[in-house]
């Protein structure tokens, strides 16, 4: 086992692009570390300098105690597993977990125990004498993982090893993967873009943009207590709600002036944030999380002061909620996330995640109640969170 350590790392090409910025990240022992952003953000060019195979323009890479800049990627002693799996078609299942095993020239008896224990913890038993090709896209991407565990590698290193899969195969892969991860206890590196991969999966998560690490943190800390508009966002299904607001403060607490209407704002909210004493008459950026707006009807620990007028333009029922879309007309604000669908008109959307017993109906007029004391604040400038 191994600790994997990015200690100022950059990655730049020979035309220039620069794709990692000064990237450090000390990945524990036995660690679960997810890496994850939008399309380009270069968490799996970060995952290949890590495997070896980019480059390091500059900066340290250690696994273990040993610097690794120059290693080869066979000797790093990881192992990786492919989105695409990269499964040999004309081999068994058997001869594809053992192949590297056989390259190394381990002994026969020792390749067949170290593939069977992986294969039956793997569930791939009376899979052994079939080929790839006779097998489901789960039943292949376990075939690539036991590949990598027959290898009793230092780390493994995960390239979006689910995106191939269909929504229902993906939620069971990934908690297979975890509890694998677990049982083996081995250094992990997992590339997604998938932020409820990287909720799920990870003990701490590393979100990156544009090449740059904006927060590493436990997944409820990243959704609790977000750095920047940009980690606000994009950790969250659905997504933070944003909007440009203005901020007044008193003893007796605040006001937050969203469009044409206001939102009281408890003296626990400000002691919380006390930082947001000093954004007094100015504007700020507002977050609201979906489970942040209730129906007002259902919602008896909310105060009127609390209250937002609107009306629904879109119900979804999911069974154990409902989401509820509707307007505000406060300005909205982009996120930053270049694959995001954002609306920057002055009405904005909103999303609230409502309980299901709610009776609002599209078209008609409700009152929204907002948990004034789950708010988040971000400088309008900075766009950082306003805490202490």
């Amino acid at each position: 086992m191994a600790t994997v350590e990015l200690d100022k790392v950059n990655k730049v090409y020979e035309n220039g692009y620069h794709a990692i910025h000064d990237l450090d990240i000390s990945i524990a022992d036995q660690e679960f570390l997810v890496l994850v952003g939008p399309s380009g953000c270069g968490k799996s060019t970060a995952l290949r300098m890590i495997a070896g195979l980019e480059t390091i323009s500059t900066g340290t890479m250690k696994i273990g105690d040993r610097i690794v800049n120059d290693v080869e990627p066979k000797d790093r002693d990881i192992a990786m597993v492919f989105q695409n799996y990269a499964l040999y078609p004309h081999m068994s299942v058997y001869d594809n977990i053992g192949f590297a095993l056989k390259l190394s020239k381990v002994p026969k008896d020792e390749i067949d125990t170290r593939v069977r224990k992986a294969a039956s913890t793997l569930e791939l038993d009376t899979y052994l004498d079939r080929k790839p090709g006779q097998l489901s896209g789960g039943q292949r991407q376990r075939v690539a993982m036991g590949r990598a565990i027959v290898r009793q590698p230092a780390a493994f290193l995960m390239d979006e090893p689910l995106s191939n899969l269909d929504a229902k195969l993906r939620v069971q892969m990934r908690a297979e993967i975890a509890a694998l991860q677990r049982e083996l206890a081995v250094t992990t590196v997992y590339v997604t873009h998938d932020q409820i991969e990287a909720m799920t999966m990870g003990d701490r998560v590393a979100v990156l943009k544009d090449g740059y690490l904006q927060q590493v943190d436990t997944p409820q800390n990243l959704y609790d207590r977000p750095d920047n508009v940009f980690v606000a966002a994009f950790i969250g299904s659905p997504s933070m709600n944003l909007y440009e607001a203005s901020l007044r403060v008193s003893e007796a607490g605040g006001q937050i002036s969203l469009g044409g209407q206001t939102i009281a704002l408890s003296p626990s909210s400000l002691d919380a944030r006390p930082a947001l004493r000093g954004y007094d008459g100015k504007t700020v950026i507002l977050g609201v999380r979906p489970e942040d707006f209730e129906d007002a009807e259902l919602a008896t620990d909310i105060p009127e002061s609390q209250f937002l007028d609107s009306a629904p333009t879109l119900l979804e029922a999911l069974g154990s909620e409902v989401m509820v879309h509707f307007k505000l007309d406060a300005p909205v604000v982009d996120s930053g996330d270049p694959d995001a669908v954002e609306d920057t008109n002055a009405e904005a959307n909103a999303v609230g995640r409502f309980n299901p017993r709610t009776r609002v109906r599209v078209g008609q007029a409700m009152k929204v109640g907002v948990t004034s004391e789950n708010l988040h604040f971000f400088d309008a400038d900075t766009r950082e969170a306003i805490w202490q």
